[in-house]
């Protein structure tokens, strides 16, 4: 026969197993082929466009919503689409440089999630604000911007699109902000990274 104490024990350990909220937290690897990165800069006369390929990464879901995570961008993958043959190639090289990314010394950038705010959607069905920090040549600042993030059965999918000053991460060629007398040779410095990732357990 059980003592009352023990009894009690029993019971008490039930209750407290009733009232203590499950967790489903878990965290998924991001899939590089189920996922692309591409980029938009404006000049004065045009503007370019590409992609760069994602590396690894990882986000964190807890009950069903995103928490946290980061990614890796492979910065020696960048390359041009909107133009073919020697432009693109001396574009590309450009850009690898020291005047732009300097991918031999930073191969690659990081972004960091910090905060995840679910919003009401937008028409465009953007339905979460992401906040973290990104690292380009080795200089970290922090970004937010509205993203699209679903996740359904363990499966997770993001979309969404960073607008970034690149000024402050060290990229000043052809900024008006530093140099002047610079006539339709000026580069914007604001230019737009376009994120789409997956993942799944």
């Amino acid at each position: 026969m059980k003592s009352i104490s023990s009894t009690a024990a029993i019971g008490l350990g039930s209750l407290i197993m009733a009232f203590t909220p499950i967790s489903n937290k878990e965290t998924l690897t991001l899939k590089p082929t189920a996922s692309t990165i591409a980029w938009h800069a404006e000049k004065i006369t045009g503007s370019h466009q590409g992609t760069v390929a994602l590396k690894s990464g990882s986000i964190v879901i807890e009950d069903n919503k995103l928490k946290g995570g980061s990614f890796i961008v492979d910065m020696s993958t960048i390359e041009v689409t909107d133009i073919q043959g020697e432009g693109k190639n001396k574009l590309e090289g450009h850009l690898n440089s020291q005047d732009f990314f300097n991918t031999d010394e930073f191969p690659e950038s990081t972004f960091v999630i910090s905060k995840v705010e679910y919003t009401k959607p937008t028409a465009e069905n953007l339905n979460t604000n992401i906040t973290g920090s990104l690292t380009i040549k080795g200089l970290s600042n922090e970004v937010s911007f509205p993203a699209k993030v679903e996740i359904t059965d363990g499966k997770f999918a993001a979309y969404g699109e960073m607008k970034i000053d690149r000024t402050k991460f060290n990229v000043k060629y052809g900024s008006t902000s530093f140099f002047d007398n610079l006539g339709d040779r000026a580069i914007y410095d604001e230019f737009v990274m376009t994120v789409s990732l997956g993942a799944s357990r």
